[in-house]
């Protein structure tokens, strides 16, 4: 497991009749594949983990394993309420294939910082997987500081931490204290680029579920220092990349993966899809974006 590159936090296809849709989900993944990614995300807040049973979660896991067929790691997102659910959800990723794990602090209940670290150390002694801390206290209202990772990082399998404080001093703080033994992945598309450049070992992205192509480009070209092209494209993407950061990420992107013919509307309730005027807007963006589309023939990386 490499934490490094571009790896889609990619959403979960549902029918008409609220079932996972994995033909359409796959159909979406084997896109991912062919632009180039690195690793894949299943279940996060993008893959509507809230609204997932385990049973789904499993079946989503070994279908993914299965189709990748270890071209690429699979990392399984473990977002619960209680250390103990915490722990079943590892097992059940170690179980159906998982190569890592993406570990968001406890649900709901605001932990205190004892608290927090002792629930990533429970689930970091629960296992062998490879494991990366999502810190995004934006969203989830706690922050796991530089110093709490002093702690957490006696944890030999704790190896990377998704960087979403929208902090891009954060960067180099982490980099400062732990250099290469804390592997950041950045994960607030509209500053991931800023966040590469100033030293993140790799990009969990949003939009890459619809332009994974560019979404690759722009990593590749920034990591073989031609920054100017990598610049290039992400100005053009920074309206849709914007679609990520808003309450209704999951419908923005599912809408963009519609138009594009990899992805459909449906979102499980109390979500519903967009509509009306707020639609509109959305489209207009995403079909600029298509419109104006670079043309990456001309980038060489």
């Amino acid at each position: 497991m490499e934490w490094s590159g571009v790896m889609p936090a990619i959403t979960t296809k549902f029918s008409y009749d609220d079932k996972l849709d994995l033909v359409l989900f796959n159909k979406n993944l084997d896109f991912q594949l062919q632009a180039g990614i690195d690793a894949i995300v299943l279940g996060g807040s993008l893959g509507e983990a809230s609204t997932l049973t385990q049973d789904e979660k499993n079946i989503l896991t070994q279908n993914t394993v299965d189709f990748v067929s270890n071209k690429i790691p699979v990392v399984v997102n473990i977002a619960e309420q209680s250390t103990k659910d915490a722990l079943k959800s590892v097992k059940c990723a170690e179980k159906f294939g998982a190569s890592g794990l993406m570990v968001l602090p406890p649900m709901r209940y605001k932990s205190g910082k004892k608290e927090t670290e002792e629930y990533f150390e429970a689930i970091a002694n629960s296992t062998d997987l490879p494991i990366m801390i999502y810190n995004n206290p934006v969203d989830y209202g706690i922050e796991v500081t530089i110093d709490m990772f002093e702690k957490l990082l006696k944890c030999d399998n704790i190896k990377a931490v998704k960087e979403s404080t929208r902090d891009i001093s954060n960067v180099t703080r982490l980099k400062n204290a732990y250099g290469s033994r804390l592997k950041i992945m950045t994960g607030v598309d509209t500053i991931a680029l800023e966040s590469l450049l100033m030293g993140a070992d790799g990009w969990i992205a949003g939009l890459v579920c619809a332009f994974p192509e560019e979404t690759v480009a722009i990593y590749k070209l920034q990591s073989q220092n031609k920054i100017k092209e990598a610049i290039e494209i992400y100005r053009w993407f920074l309206p849709l990349l914007e679609l990520d950061i808003n309450p209704k990420l999951v419908q923005n992107i599912k809408l963009a993966e519609t138009i594009l013919g990899i992805g459909s509307e449906n979102v499980r309730l109390p979500r519903k899809p967009l509509s009306g005027k707020e639609r509109e807007n959305v489209l207009e963006i995403i079909n600029t974006g298509i419109k104006n589309r670079p043309d990456l023939s001309k980038y060489s990386f």
